[in-house]
């Protein structure tokens, strides 16, 4: 395993690591650098590294599932899912649940949105993001922006404010997690080609950290 200058780290099967090697991950993942030291020397590398992982829900893989039920032991599911740290999905930006898909939406013969039009609108609220920050060396995207910048471009209107307000005091958010919800809610700002953060963006970007959700280990 190793992270790579602008590349991609794809974990599956997540809590099957060790968690010491998670760990680890943790400050790459904050500073995008990987510091190396030794007796006599230390050198940064760039680790400027998208992390994308997966994990099942349970060891038997049914927790949550809407129609089999889990044959785990009781505190099974919790020590599964507490081989994954706070520290550590605090610095994940988003959480996803994935259900399983019923057969009439497998069988929809609906036309859903093509994929050549989707990249176009991710191209173009790239393109957004780089304008952006082109007077930032090193900077591209909405990820990379420090507190200072946060303020500069994510400030959300007074009733988006009180939005995060509820949604920090009932879930029990992180300072963290609270400034990975507004980078994501920019983004799905400039996806929906938006110059201000509105309400329904910030309640998007609150709903993909469902991992930060009291009690979603049971």
């Amino acid at each position: 395993m190793s992270l790579s200058h602008n590349g991609v780290l794809f974990l599956d099967e997540l809590p099957e690591f060790k968690r010491t090697v998670l760990e680890v991950m943790r400050q790459p993942l904050e500073d995008r650098t990987i510091t190396i030291s030794r007796a006599k020397f230390t050198v940064d590398y760039p680790a400027s590294t998208m992390l994308i992982s997966s994990m099942n829900p349970c060891p038997c893989g049914y927790y949550n599932h809407p129609e089999k039920d889990c044959v785990c032991a009781p505190g099974m599911v919790q020590k599964y899912l507490s081989k994954i740290s706070g520290p550590l999905l605090d610095r994940i930006d988003i959480h996803i649940e994935v259900v399983p898909v019923s057969f009439e939406k497998i069988s929809d013969s609906r036309l859903s949105e093509k994929s050549e039009e989707i990249r176009a609108r991710v191209e173009k609220a790239r393109q957004i993001q780089e304008e952006r920050f082109e007077e930032i060396e090193g900077m591209h995207c909405n990820a990379q922006m420090t507190s200072k910048l946060l303020r500069q471009y994510c400030q959300p209107k007074a009733e988006g404010k009180e939005l995060l307000k509820n949604a920090m005091e009932k879930v029990g958010l992180s300072a963290r997690a609270y400034d990975r919800i507004l980078k994501v809610s920019r983004t799905i700002a400039d996806l929906a080609g938006s110059q201000d953060i509105e309400s329904e963006h910030l309640a998007e970007a609150i709903q993909y950290r469902s991992l930060d959700r009291d009690g979603w280990g049971g």
